[in-house]
């Protein structure tokens, strides 16, 4: 009996330290870190500014797709290029769902170094003179990492595609 009495109390602090390390979705990091994810994938991925993705992404990124496979930054750059931005009469587009958003930060002795963010987005096809059409959706984990004040996209996980 007593077992099972540790083993929940030990459950229900995991439980609540876990829930109270996601920060409010009105704070300062929360808010940065969605313009962060906005702007990246407007430049980015919807817009085609590989010179932008080439300094928002860290040198040493691991995206790990569970359709794709595993990419390192080139291959990530590469397959941007190739497979989301070689196409302007069809266009991939991607949405974020704002309201599935969370942040979690990072710290290395009570200092913030990066932060966890995950969520959901959806995935259009834009052609000219149409309504973007829905294609798919699936969950992201992003890991940001700041450096000398910038944000740095370091590790990705995207998943659950549909």
């Amino acid at each position: 009996m007593t077992k099972k009495f540790n083993i929940s109390i030990f459950i229900l602090f995991l439980f609540f330290g876990i829930v109270q390390a996601q920060i409010e979705k009105n704070s300062t990091l929360f808010l940065e870190l969605k313009k962060e994810d906005s702007v990246f994938f407007e430049r980015g991925f919807n817009g085609c500014d590989m010179a932008f993705l080439e300094k928002k992404v860290d040198d040493n990124l691991k995206f790990y797709h569970d359709k794709g496979g595993f990419q390192n930054k080139k291959l990530f750059l590469q397959r941007t290029k190739e497979n989301i931005c070689s196409n302007p009469k069809q266009k991939p587009i991607r949405k974020v769902i704002e309201s599935s958003l969370d942040v979690f930060p990072l710290y290395n002795n009570g200092v913030l170094y990066g932060a966890i963010q995950t969520g959901e987005h959806q995935f259009y096809i834009r052609e000219k003179n149409k309504d973007d059409v829905l294609g798919g959706q699936a969950k992201f984990t992003s890991v940001w990492i700041k450096k000398e004040g910038t944000w740095m996209m370091s590790d990705v996980l995207s998943y659950d595609h549909q």
